[in-house]
Order: structure tokens, then C-alpha cells, then sequence
């Protein structure tokens, strides 16, 4: 790479390299081009070079953000872009220092994970009308999400030849391009045989192999999932605005509820680092409070 690239070609090679090379999601490599826009635009008005300012210069603009009344997390994800920026500066040799390297990130309170409330979820899964194509498609869709747990991208990625109904299993491409195979219990794999069967047939208009199809026969899209979850919420009078990431909480809080270990759990969701999943044990632990509360004579 040139090193006389100015900084809006250096951040398009940045997001190039995460997106073609590392297989980062569209919808990560949006959220990145997003942060690091802001961070070039504020490096404009400040009169600094994005790409060879200090870390003083670079406390300025956290301190911007602070002024401008940012939440705390989007102050911390706009400078783990720009941490992620220099990091691949320094790799290819375009810098010699990262100003980034000694500034903390501002000290965030720890969120539990919602999860779907156990009445709203089994309307959820009954919801979708099995007598359609589209129906048989959408159950699939609500029932794989809550059987494994996987990512929306996960799961619109998938082709028929990732499907092996007879060991019950998916071969799931995550993060990364790293492949991870994932169980399904009886459930889904009934909704998936079905909608091989009778639903897949009707919307396979174009050469595709991908497994969740459009009306139009396409590769189903990550935002087109997210529609669907919101239409079938409403249909079902759910009052929680509910996500496929919603449906993925759910799954690993309840495999901690009933006792699954963490290393197992971390595997199925394809978190690189336990702490990621660590999480769960405290949502493990309220649930533990909220029964002995509701259960011991004196509390």
C-alpha cells in the first residue's frame, strides 16, 4: 500500500481488509465506516492528521464526544474503531506509533443480556402460518435462531449442503471464516425437513443454494429476518422490541440456566474468548437470586 494514500483511502483499505480478508460482517464493516468517518471528520474541523496525531491530540476528540453528551459505550466503540484503524497502520507499515495505545477507554456498567420472555417465545415459534411456503420458511427461521443460538449473518449464510439432518447438526461459517458445526434438536430439524420439502420447492426461482429463499428466490438478507421477527412480534402482541441477537441471548442464558458449562456454550455461540460468555454466568446468578427469593421463607 502507498504510503502517500491519504487518510480516507487508508480507512477504505482499512475496511477492505476486514471485510474481504478477516470476514467481518456488512453490518460490522458499516458500523466501522461509520466510527472512523466521524473520527476523520472531527481531525478535519480540529485542524490534526488522522494519521499523525498524538495521543494528546486524540484525548481532544474522546473529550469532544464526552461534551457532546455521548453514551459512554458509543464514546468507547468510536475509539476501539480508531484503535482498530492503527492497528492495521501498523501492520502495514504506514505508521511507527499508535496514539491510541495509552488511552482508556471510558469505564462502562456491565448490561445484562435480555432475553425473550418464555411466553412471548413460544408464540413466537408457533406463530408462522405452516400451511405457506413462507410460513414453512419463517420457522425455520424463528426455530433455528432460538435452537443454536447462531448470528443473523450465521444463519442467512447458510446453503442446503451446511444442513445434515441426519446427525441433527449445521455446519455454520462464523466470524472470521471460521467453520464451527452446530447441533439442532429434533424441533428444528422437523421445520427444516419440512420447508425442504413442501416450501423451499416454491421459491427456488433462481440458481441459488442457499438455504432461506425470498419470494423472489434469493439468498434470504440479515434485514429481512429482522422485519420478519418484527412482524411476527406484533402479530403476537409481544410488547419487547425482540432481534435475532435477542433470540441468540436467549438460547445461551437458557443452556446456563440449565446447567450447561461455559466452555460448551462458548463454543456453540463461536465466542474466540470465554470472557466473551461470561456473561451468562450472571445472568445464571440472578436467576438463582430470583428463585431463592421467591422461595425461602425469610426472604
Amino acid at each position: 500500500m502507498s504510503q502517500q494514500a491519504g487518510p480516507s483511502e487508508l480507512v477504505d483499505a482499512f475496511l477492505r481488509c476486514i471485510e474481504e480478508l478477516k470476514g467481518y460482517s456488512p453490518h460490522t464493516v458499516r458500523a466501522y465506516a461509520s466510527d472512523l468517518r466521524a473520527y476523520l471528520e472531527w481531525a478535519k474541523r480540529a485542524g490534526f492528521d488522522p494519521i499523525a496525531l498524538t495521543h494528546r491530540q486524540l484525548r481532544l476528540y474522546l473529550a469532544e464526544l464526552d461534551r457532546a453528551k455521548y453514551a459512554r459505550r458509543t464514546i468507547a466503540r468510536r475509539l476501539a474503531a480508531v484503535r482498530s484503524l492503527f492497528a492495521f497502520l501498523l501492520e502495514e507499515g504506514i505508521v511507527d506509533s499508535d496514539p491510541s495505545s495509552i488511552l482508556s477507554a471510558p469505564k462502562l456498567q456491565s448490561r445484562l443480556p435480555k432475553t425473550v420472555p418464555d411466553d412471548t417465545l413460544a408464540a413466537l415459534l408457533a406463530a408462522p402460518n405452516v400451511g405457506t411456503s413462507l410460513g414453512l420458511r419463517d420457522r425455520v427461521v424463528i426455530e433455528v435462531l432460538y435452537a443454536t443460538g447462531i448470528r443473523v449473518s450465521e444463519l442467512v449464510g447458510l446453503d442446503v449442503g451446511d444442513v445434515d439432518l441426519t446427525q441433527g447438526q449445521l455446519r455454520v461459517m462464523g466470524k472470521g471464516s471460521k467453520e464451527r458445526i452446530v447441533p439442532i434438536h429434533r424441533a428444528a430439524t422437523g421445520a427444516i425437513r419440512d420447508y425442504l420439502h413442501s416450501g423451499r420447492p416454491e421459491l427456488h426461482r433462481v440458481a441459488t443454494d442457499a438455504l432461506l429463499l425470498s419470494p423472489r428466490g434469493n439468498r434470504l438478507s440479515a434485514d429481512s429476518v429482522r422485519r420478519l421477527l418484527k412482524r411476527y412480534l406484533e402479530a403476537v402482541g409481544g410488547a419487547l422490541s425482540i432481534s435475532p441477537h435477542t433470540l441468540r441471548h436467549t438460547f445461551a442464558t437458557h443452556l446456563v440456566e440449565a446447567g450447561a458449562d461455559l466452555r460448551t456454550v462458548q463454543e456453540l455461540l463461536g465466542h474466540v474468548a470465554l470472557s466473551t460468555t461470561q456473561i451468562y454466568t450472571h445472568v445464571g446468578r440472578r436467576r438463582l437470586k430470583n428463585v431463592h427469593e421467591d422461595a425461602h421463607p425469610r426472604a
